[in-house]
């Protein structure tokens, strides 16, 4: 016969078993769904980052479009007729102001305004290309007489607009007579109700391309652009420019719904993605392994059963000599546990004892902590470059846009100046001496410019290219830190044993200037033309040259 003492302790231990079972099922329900959460928005984070970053993009080349397209309109008020002189006049005065917008803009490859023949068989407009980014130069226009202006299936950037009368985003083609993939924004032109011509932008398909191909998410997660249709327009790992009817794949249907977030398989591996739409009517799609996203809340959920286990062993035995002792350390770990599963990892757990008490606050002390430098980690990984351990090109960008937000929120001036690095030689020191050394070559770069520029933020925006944003004391002593990281990369060139470690950087600063800078990426870009110019004063030897050390191998 069971004594009073032994059916309390049973109905107590049962009661424990009961509890603990049912905190430990709730327990690994709200950590895989968190989990599940956490590893989506992770996925919708980067998917959102590289949607502002290409619609920041599309954005500025469709307002220099506009811009441009309403002075085009207000100019054709003032003709008193389209007779060629006025015409060949009002041509000379749209091409200085599209120039300035061309070069605001970042990746247009060309710009143009070109007249219908119906309009004038005697003035067609202007094509200006810049092939190797090294300037707009005029480029000898198509014959539109050529072609069937009616089939919009050719000369898509004249006939589409003309035929929809609306600006238009058009998909990637082969540009005329360049052979060069191209995305372009175009307007159509109207003057008293009567149809003018097109003035439009196209940029280079690669400068997309580089944009989306930097996306990368755990060990196999990529982005890829398609549109509403199913049409395929980059994708990391199928070079889309080679793609016929027949082999063309097919684009998974959650991509195609209205649902943001959706699961498809693809070759056996199932995957989890995420779509946003772009603001020239393409898709930014972000897709990872199912498996790569729920390997680490799998083996949690393993750990927390385990541990569960544990503790219901050391309740069972010591719950009649230690419920007192145990109440008050268990409503502080539950207290913890409920902030946990609120997102909040920083709660105080004092209690130290050495019983199973204590065991498992210590264990849950450092799952949580172990959670909590996963998360940082992740988020870490998103936004470092590996190689050099600084910010990389996706941290560098949420930089500018956050410059560029306290730029349009201040009342004041904001005071800052952007550096742009490119060093010189990576290529030639890869291919003799192999990627090891040119990883070398880099570091050294890296740590050199982090040296001289130690109150600054450094990112790696490029193979061979790094960017600083200079405020504060480094801006106000920019020039003395120019200075210097002059003398420091001298000094480096003469101590070095190597070929690699030597450094040859082309520098560039650039102060921000609102009079002339639109947009913190103008700035950006105003560094990088200045750089260039010190790199090729650096080719024609007006700067002293580095003394060529002999060719020693490790």
């Amino acid at each position: 016969m069971h004594s009073l003492r032994t059916r309390i302790t049973l109905l107590t231990v049962w009661m424990i078993i009961i509890s603990v079972t049912v905190v430990t099922m709730v327990s690994v329900f709200f950590i895989r769904h968190n989990e599940r959460r956490e590893a989506q928005q992770l996925i919708l984070l980067l998917c959102e980052t590289g949607e502002r970053n290409l619609d920041y993009y599309f954005n500025s080349v469709q307002k220099s479009v506009g811009k441009v397209s309403a002075f085009v309109e207000e100019d054709l008020e003032t003709l008193d007729s389209l007779e060629p002189k006025q015409l060949s006049a009002h041509m000379e005065r749209v091409g200085k102001c599209f120039d300035e917008m061309a070069y605001k803009a970042n990746g247009v490859l060309t710009y143009y305004y070109r007249i219908d023949p119906a309009v004038s068989d005697t003035v067609k407009g202007f094509w200006f290309t810049n092939l190797e980014n090294e300037g707009f130069v005029e480029h000898e226009v198509t014959d539109i007489t050529l072609y069937d202006t009616e089939d919009t299936s050719k000369l898509v950037w004249f006939t589409v607009p003309k035929h929809t009368s609306k600006p238009i985003w058009l998909p990637p083609y082969i540009t005329d007579n360049l052979d060069k993939r191209v995305i372009s924004y175009n307007e159509p032109i109207y003057w008293r109700g009567q149809f003018i011509g097109v003035v439009g932008i196209e940029i280079d398909y690669s400068t997309m391309a580089e944009q989306v191909d930097s996306i990368r998410l755990y060990r196999n997660g990529y982005a890829f652009l398609s549109d509403a249709e199913g049409n395929l327009y980059f994708h990391p790992r199928i070079d889309v420019t080679q793609l016929t009817e027949k082999t063309i794949p097919k684009i998974p249907d959650g991509a195609l719904s209205d649902s943001t977030f959706f699961q498809y398989t693809f070759q056996g591996v199932q995957k989890q993605a995420v779509w946003l739409p772009l603001s020239n009517g393409m898709r930014m799609n972000v897709t990872v392994p199912v498996s790569e996203t729920e390997g680490d809340w799998q083996k949690l959920i393993r750990e927390i059963i385990l541990i569960s286990l544990l503790v219901l062993l050391g309740l069972s035995i010591f719950t009649l000599f230690y419920t007192g002792r145990i109440t008050k350390p268990l409503k502080e770990l539950t207290k913890a546990a409920e902030q946990v599963d609120k997102g909040d990892y920083d709660f105080t757990l004092n209690y130290d004892g050495k019983d199973e008490v204590g065991r498992l606050t210590s264990t849950f002390k450092r799952l949580t902590a172990n959670m909590k430098d996963h998360i940082s980690d992740l988020n870490k990984r998103a936004y470092v470059d590996a190689l050099t351990s600084v910010r990389n090109k996706g941290a560098f960008s949420t930089a500018v846009e956050q410059l560029q937000g306290q730029v349009e929120a201040s009342n004041k001036e904001l005071i800052f100046a952007i550096g742009v690095f490119d060093c010189d030689n990576l290529k030639l020191i890869n291919d003799k001496y192999g990627h090891d050394k040119g990883d070398i070559y880099l570091k050294t770069a890296c740590q050199l410019i982090c040296r001289v520029f130690a109150h600054s933020p450094v990112f790696r925006i490029g193979g061979d290219e790094f960017a600083v944003i200079l405020r504060n004391d480094d801006y106000n002593n920019r020039e003395a830190l120019s200075r210097q990281f002059e003398e420091a990369k001298e000094a480096i060139c003469r101590s070095a044993v190597n070929r690699w470690e030597q450094v040859s950087i082309a520098m560039g600063i650039a102060v921000y200037d609102p009079e002339i800078d639109f947009y913190v990426v103008d700035t950006v870009r105003r560094a990088d033309k200045i750089m260039y110019a010190n790199k090729r004063q650096n080719k024609k030897g007006l700067r002293t040259k580095t003394p060529e050390l002999p060719d020693i191998t490790s």
